[in-house]
């Protein structure tokens, strides 16, 4: 998992952050100024990336202690 999160974009890495925490993609995007549709993408790339199908695995897969060991700089905007 954590190769995988290396392997992010920085805007990827914070829109799974985002949508770990159960904010929509409407809500997605207008925290960082983007189309739902660009963050449904971003979403849809990441998501094998990171060996998760779905936001239930995506929000679990980044709960698990030392995911974020090297990316734990990454916090969501308040």
């Amino acid at each position: 998992m954590a190769a995988g999160l290396a392997s992010l974009t920085p805007q990827q890495r914070e829109i799974a952050m985002l949508a770990a925490q159960g904010l929509t993609n409407k809500q997605i995007g207008q925290r960082l100024f983007l189309s739902p549709r660009t963050v449904a993408n971003h979403l849809y790339q990441l998501f094998p990336k990171l060996g998760v199908a779905s936001r239930a695995a995506l929000r679990d897969a980044l709960s698990t202690p030392g995911t974020l060991e090297s990316n734990d700089s990454i916090q969501a905007p308040s």
